[in-house]
Formats: structure tokens, sequence, C-alpha cells
């Protein structure tokens, strides 16, 4: 792996990183395309790398800050446990679906969800400030 791989790498970790502790996002808005674009990876190893980084470890630290500052209470704490053992099936079950689909159509419903889940955050946040306004 040359520097300029190495420094593309930690900077796309770095950014998708800080995005999932301020904002919660999963890494794939972040790291999927990222990789794609400036490294040329495909769709598919793309998104086996967004999960191989994911896995437990990852986490850890951002929340432990969260938990610090009395954002997790135990029953939180329970509801990530139960949605993480449900996360890894579903990850198991979307791989085997996802690797059987021709990869344009994976990357139509990749962009499609991103799409959806955008624009309704946008008019989410905009009918928030015009209430406050």
């Amino acid at each position: 792996m040359d520097s300029q791989t190495l420094i593309i790498l930690i900077f796309i970790g770095l950014t998708a990183g800080i995005a999932s502790g301020f904002i919660g996002i999963g890494g794939g808005i972040v790291i999927i395309p990222a990789l794609i674009y400036f490294l040329g990876l495909t769709q598919f190893e793309a998104q086996g790398v967004s999960l191989t980084l994911m896995l437990p470890p990852i986490g850890v630290l951002a929340f432990y800050n969260y938990y610090q500052q009395g954002h997790l209470s135990k029953q939180l704490i329970i509801f990530a446990l139960i949605m993480g053992a449900a996360f890894i099936l579903g990850g198991f079950i979307g791989s085997k679906i996802s690797l059987k689909t021709p990869v344009h159509w994976v990357k139509i419903i990749f962009g499609s969800a991103m799409l959806y889940v955008s624009i309704k955050m946008i008019i989410s946040g905009v009918k928030i400030l015009m209430a406050n306004d």
C-alpha cells in the first residue's frame, strides 16, 4: 500500500468516525461512496470493507462518551444489544442477497435509499427551523 492510499484511508476513516460520533450516521453513507470514488473499489468491495470496519471495537470510545454524558440508560443499552444481535443476522442475510443481485441494481437501491433518507432529513430539519422562527 502506498502512502497516498494510506492517507486516503485515514481521511475516510476519520471523516466517517466523526460523522458517526457526531450525528450517528452509518458508515455506509460516507465510507462506501468514498471508497468507490477515491480508491476505485467496486460496490461489493466497498460494502465488504465498510462492514468489516464497523465491527464492535470501532464504536467503543464514541459509546463511552455518550454513556459518560448520561445519554444512554440501561434500557437504551439493552435496546442496542438487541438491535446489535439482529444487525448481525440482518448483515448476514443482506450480504447473501446483495451478492446474488446484479451490481447495477445494488447501486440503484443504495443510491435511492441515500436520496430518500437525505430528503426526509432535510425536510424534517427545515420544519424544525421554521417552527423555531
